[in-house]
């Protein structure tokens, strides 16, 4: 049996950082407001780590390479095109 652990994050390409997923600690007053776009650009990748390393990351983007959401759909092609085969490049079995 392998272990293989895999995620995905939202990289957004304006320098945002979601305050919900991120703590600040300061000694000043952190009461500051910042204004930021409703639906900032960003990039969704994709990888995982096992015991025989990193399986290389995927970034979500269409056949134009413009960066696309997840869905259901892309997800399962991301598993059917990318991971599986990449996965077959690794001898598992000596794991």
């Amino acid at each position: 049996m392998v272990d293989l652990f895999s995620d995905e994050d939202h990289f957004w390409l304006n320098g945002y950082v979601n305050k919900q997923n991120c703590c600040i600690w300061t000694e000043a007053n952190s009461q500051v407001y910042v204004e930021t776009p409703l639906h900032p650009e960003k990039l969704t990748v994709w990888c995982a780590l096992w015991a025989g390393g990193i399986i290389s990351p995927y970034f979500f983007n269409n056949d134009e390479g413009y960066n696309v959401t997840v869905n259901g759909y892309r997800y399962r092609a991301m598993i059917t095109n990318f991971f599986i085969p990449e996965l077959n490049n690794h001898d598992v079995q000596e794991l």
